[in-house]
């Protein structure tokens, strides 16, 4: 599908797997509501790409509140007409400290932005794309090599990654009747600032402490334009790229 003009909304745009996909997106002719909690950071994602305010628009916005959300896509639509395009990719972790030491407000606050967040933008990428003309429209969810396998504490990430998981599927079944093709992509050790201490050494499931292979993040902006080029009738359901030497598969 050519995406010429086509419209976009990313989360989490200001930095990292989503300020790259944006720019490949940016790139390749979309035109892209870029959306975070900095708004700096969001206008510098713009200004890297070299785009105007007819091609990309930031959004401050924290996906954990749903007028937040709400106002993200009633401008978006405002100002490109339709969406065709959701990544939901902002996500935030908690610290790495054992199970039983996490506050409550720590597991809140990632179940809040990674699971409800995500609710919220599926929930109002369905309203507007069922009603919007052509119909239909695609939503790509972030899940994560969390969403299959954890690592060591981390329980709120991985539980909401799964989560996600589910979520995908229900967006994916619930889209149907309305042409929204909703997918999901599993990401293990892309190298942006917040991974960049995997290279280094991170815990592993023995306990001991690790420097892990990486891959560049690029090639997770382009697996993500991949999926959204695909016509309405084709669906890439779930797709995992990884670093190839990562201690995933197998037994470490």
């Amino acid at each position: 599908m050519a995406s010429h003009n086509r419209v976009a909304i990313i989360t989490g745009a200001g930095s990292g797997i989503g300020k790259a996909v944006a720019l490949v997106f940016l790139e390749h002719g979309y035109r892209v509501a870029l959306a975070g909690r900095r708004q700096d950071a969001l206008q510098g994602t713009i200004k890297e790409a070299g785009k105007n305010d007819a091609n990309a628009i930031a959004v401050a916005t924290d996906v954990s509140e749903p007028a937040a959300v709400a106002n993200l896509f009633s401008t978006a639509r405002e100002k490109f007409g339709r969406i065709d395009v959701v990544f939901n990719n902002a996500g935030v972790n908690a610290p790495g400290v054992p199970l039983e030491e996490l506050t409550v407000d720590q597991w809140k606050n990632v179940v809040d932005i990674n699971l409800s967040g995500m609710f919220y933008c599926i929930q109002e990428a369905f309203r507007v794309m069922k009603d919007q003309n052509p119909r239909g429209g695609r939503i790509i969810n972030n899940g994560s090599i969390s969403a299959h396998a954890p690592r060591p504490n981390s329980a709120p990430y991985t539980a909401t990654k799964h989560a996600v998981t589910g979520l995908t599927k229900c967006a994916s079944l619930d889209g149907r009747k309305y042409d929204i093709a909703c997918g999901q992509i599993d990401i293990g050790n892309a190298m942006t600032e917040l991974a960049a201490r995997m290279a280094k050494g991170v815990p592993q499931a023995d306990g001991s402490i690790k420097p892990e292979a990486m891959m560049n993040v690029s090639e997770v902006a382009s697996a993500a334009l991949y999926m959204a080029s695909l016509p309405l009738d084709t669906n890439v359901q779930f797709m995992t790229i990884m670093a190839t030497k990562m201690p995933f598969v197998g037994r470490g």
